[in-house]
């Protein structure tokens, strides 16, 4: 079977692929024939560097043509494809780099001394491939993709076995035991699944899609993926700004996008002003997810957007698309995030492991899903896997009910997870930061409401006694340790954490205040 790229060069080949356009009015656009050649070229340049079937390729950039073109090359040799989050500390990517037994990371500029400074680290990576721009350094260590790649092969690269043929990926999400997991896929969605997808939200071959936040993550860079195997034409916006972002619909007709809520209430915060200054009636389809979008971002959306254009999703990089709510029932539903997406099944399971049957929200149960779609395993930590793992189906520690219209509301979390603008924080990691300060005996972390992120991180933290400690000093602390987004952003002190009998630290009990006057704990 022809690789997708290689059917749209042939089909459609001077059609936009990808267009980056800066707000300094740097714009570099490449058709689909260009996308087909310098992906081909790409893949002999990391087949040239050593990789082989089956091997992790990690890369890390700001979106751009060179990270969208790393993941077809990845799928064309065989490799599986690590995206590596740059807003990591230097610890945090030492350890996914090393983890996933990489031996090349591809690299944009920007980001290459990081891993200069994390080398000692990440003994197994052989070399780091510099992409956009100068090598930091003249060792040979670094690799200039720029200067090798005109010199490559515009051919199709050597075609690699069936077993890793078809797209592995793995994503590293965050642990609950205070280590990232990587997620890993061992094949691209299945096709007649994504097919019924697609027609049920109603995407056309014509769309535009717009990034709307930083591809290393599932959701933007899944359906950025699916805009290019549909052919459609993508713009890519390097880093997310409002108004900029507005100008991007306005300028290329944008008719798609995913959105985790913060960007978009930072879009609908703008003034009335600003955002009567271009036009947003292109918006054809805006996928909702990440995180859940409040009720009133709903109505900020729909009354400055199409009140066609809303669908919501639930979803996860473990288990793929879960559910969707149309957008006839965003304004009908709320709280709700849809009915099963095509060919995914869902059961709810009781704390002693018995299906729930009933209906409404006082039958809860933890959320397990089966479908096509729904990840491989987690790369060598297969046991937490089999954790969430029941009659075939996979839970990622959701807590939902069912309607008597069958719409699914998802209410709380069986797990600590925090959701904050988007990103998946685990309070284990950032306990386990904290606890390494002298002054923390030990510290509680979980999520309390805020209006602009929908959550914000919290810690509660007994302190020893033995060492000065403030909140100022706790944050140098954590910054030292963790990436920006998951430093608390407040802090309560006390003497002691409640506990069960068997000394397990009730969170439950410490979060409840802050959400009392919430209809969810999420």
């Amino acid at each position: 079977m022809a690789d997708i790229l290689n059917a749209h060069a042939q089909n459609f080949g001077d059609r936009p692929a990808v267009i980056d356009d800066r707000p300094d009015g740097n714009v570099l656009t490449i058709t689909y024939s260009e996308l087909d050649h310098y992906t081909n070229q790409l893949g002999h340049l990391l087949v040239g560097h050593g990789v082989k079937p089956g091997d992790r390729v990690v890369w890390s950039g700001q979106n751009s043509i060179g990270v969208v073109a790393v993941m077809s090359a990845a799928r064309k040799i065989g490799a599986t494809a690590v995206p590596l989050n740059y807003r990591l500390s230097d610890d945090e990517a030492a350890y996914v780099i090393d983890h996933c037994d990489a031996e090349i990371v591809y690299v944009d500029a920007d980001f290459a001394p990081m891993l200069e400074r994390v080398r000692e680290s990440i003994p197994k990576i052989r070399e780091v491939l510099v992409f956009d721009g100068e090598l930091p350094t003249g060792d040979s260590w670094f690799v200039s993709v720029d200067g090798e790649i005109s010199s490559m092969p515009t051919s199709s690269p050597p075609e690699p076995p069936a077993e890793t043929a078809d797209g592995a990926t793995m994503i590293y999400t965050s642990g609950t035991t205070g280590k990232p997991k990587g997620a890993f896929r061992q094949r691209a969605t299945d096709p007649t699944q994504m097919l019924a997808m697609l027609e049920h939200i109603g995407y056309q071959v014509d769309d535009t899609y717009l990034t709307t936040g930083p591809l290393y993550h599932s959701g933007p860079a899944g359906f950025m993926s699916i805009a290019v195997n549909m052919g459609q034409t993508v713009v890519v916006q390097r880093k997310f700004n409002a108004e900029d972002w507005l100008r991007l619909v306005d300028k290329y007709r944008c008719s798609s996008t995913f959105s985790a809520p913060t960007p978009i209430r930072m879009v609908c915060n703008l003034s009335d002003e600003t955002i009567a200054n271009y036009d947003v009636s292109s918006m054809r389809v805006m996928i909702a997810n990440a995180a859940p979008w409040s009720f009133a971002l709903k109505q900020q959306y729909l009354s400055r957007f199409p009140a066609h254009s809303l669908f919501e999703v639930y979803g996860s990089t473990e288990l793929g698309v879960n559910t969707i709510l149309r957008p006839e029932d965003q304004l009908r539903k709320p709280g709700s995030c849809g009915k099963p997406s095509p060919m995914v099944e869902i059961r709810l399971y009781d704390d002693d492991g018995n299906i729930v049957d009933g209906i409404g929200p006082e039958h809860t149960g933890e959320l397990f899903v089966r479908s096509p779609s729904v990840f491989s395993d987690y790369y060598k930590q297969n046991d937490k896997f089999m954790e969430d793992h029941r009659d075939g189906f996979q839970t990622v520690g959701d807590i939902a009910y069912i309607d008597d219209e069958g719409f699914i509301y998802i209410c709380d979390r069986k797990k600590d997870m925090i959701i904050s603008g988007g990103m998946n924080i685990y309070p284990a990691e950032i306990e386990a930061a904290l606890e390494q300060h002298p002054g923390v005996l030990e510290a509680a972390v979980f999520g309390i409401p805020s209006e602009d992120w929908g959550e914000i991180v919290h810690a509660v933290v007994v302190q020893n006694g033995t060492t000065e400690l403030t909140e100022e000093l706790l944050d140098q602390h954590a910054r030292t340790h963790l990436a920006s987004y998951k430093i608390p952003r407040s802090v309560s002190w006390t003497d002691e954490l409640p506990k069960t009998g068997s000394g397990k630290i009730l969170k439950r009990e410490l979060r409840q205040p802050y959400w009392d006057e919430f209809n969810s704990a999420i």
